[in-house]
């Protein structure tokens, strides 16, 4: 089965969780998330602002702003098939781009590059045990995650692991994957 299958039968798998069990998760992802030294050693992280379909970052990006931690936001450049990442410190700051995702508004915030952040919080749709991650098909996570050497972490139902997908030479896995069921380290040998 290919990659596109594959995301399409997630994504009907996903949208058929009920509210109470997605609610339930989403806590148990943020608690997992908030209680990890990942969090904790992070004065900045890079977060996309989810989608309805996706786990809920809104939190996350909140629990930051309380926190006194940096929020950076990726905005899609099409051309390069780059993320740009841009300093929020309000959900105004945002608008409307590529997909419908919510984008920082480069006039209203401060550009930071990858480097400057602690922890990545990478979106996607399916996962191997080893981190590698189908995400939603524009490849754009795999460009940045190519030179990015910080922790990466994706949050996600355990039912969005799989044992194996092919994986292709631009593929870069995550570090960590949170589940309902808690924080694992990633790798081959996992």
């Amino acid at each position: 089965m290919g990659k596109e299958d594959l995301r399409k039968g997630m994504i009907l798998s996903l949208e058929k969780i009920g509210w109470l069990e997605r609610n339930r998760t989403e806590n148990d992802l943020h608690d997992h998330l908030f209680e990890s030294d990942l969090w904790n050693n992070a004065v900045s992280i890079g977060v996309t602002v989810s989608s309805d379909r996706e786990w809920d970052t809104r939190t996350i990006i909140e629990r930051a702003w309380d926190e006194g931690k940096t929020v950076c936001v990726p905005k899609s450049i099409h051309e390069t098939k780059d993320l740009h990442f841009y300093e929020i410190s309000s959900f105004r700051q945002l608008e409307k781009g590529y997909f419908g995702l919510e984008e920082p508004l480069p006039e209203k915030t401060t550009r930071r590059e990858p480097e400057d952040l602690d922890l990545m919080i990478v979106p996607g749709l399916i996962f191997t045990p080893a981190g590698y991650r189908i995400g939603y098909g524009g490849g754009y996570f795999d460009r940045l995650l190519a030179g990015f050497n910080k922790p990466t972490v994706s949050l996600l139902h355990s039912n969005q692991i799989v044992e194996s997908f092919p994986i292709e030479p631009h593929d870069v896995p995550v570090d960590f994957l949170i589940t309902e069921q808690g924080l694992k380290k990633t790798g081959l040998d996992q």
